[in-house]
């Protein structure tokens, strides 16, 4: 295992850490899709599908799915350890984030050493911006977190 991979695996082992520490139940997507009946109302599926704006299979670390909170958010999770061409993808992550993932509130978990300078912040102007929004995804809520960030975040919405 490499060091990008490793770490990058982290991240998803502490957004699973959050949402276990809160009760919620970590389901594959394509088991809990099977027969939803048999889980209960606050899950965290893993490995969740989205057709990309290249009409291609996509898939997202994470669905948050809450009764409790009435909360559905798509969660990406993003690592960059060194300098690398990762950042160069972030356009295309917006794109698919605002034109072809379903959900309404979406939480970007970016962090690492190896972004290159103005990546993140271009992310999050386009975000504040709503850059190429149109009506139909106007009210899309987004939100990038580094990993500190989005344990805070977690820790406040999910009491």
């Amino acid at each position: 295992m490499n060091a990008q991979t490793g770490s990058g695996n982290v991240l998803e082992q502490t957004v699973k850490g959050t949402f276990i520490g809160k009760k919620f139940e970590i389901v594959n997507f394509r088991k809990w899709q099977k027969d939803p009946t048999k889980h209960g109302g606050e899950l965290l599926l893993m490995n969740v599908p989205y057709q990309t704006i290249y009409d291609h299979k996509g898939n997202t670390e994470f669905l948050l799915k809450s009764k409790k909170y009435n909360k559905e958010i798509r969660i990406e999770c993003k690592w960059q350890q060194r300098a690398g061409s990762v950042d160069e993808k972030l356009p295309y992550l917006y794109l698919n984030m605002i034109e072809k993932m379903p959900e309404n509130e979406i939480i970007v978990i970016i962090d690492g050493d190896g972004w290159k300078a103005g990546s993140i912040p271009w992310l999050k102007h386009a975000i504040a911006d709503r850059l190429y929004l149109n009506t139909v995804t106007e009210n899309k809520t987004i939100r990038v977190f580094n990993i500190r960030e989005f344990v805070t975040w977690a820790n406040t919405e999910f009491r």
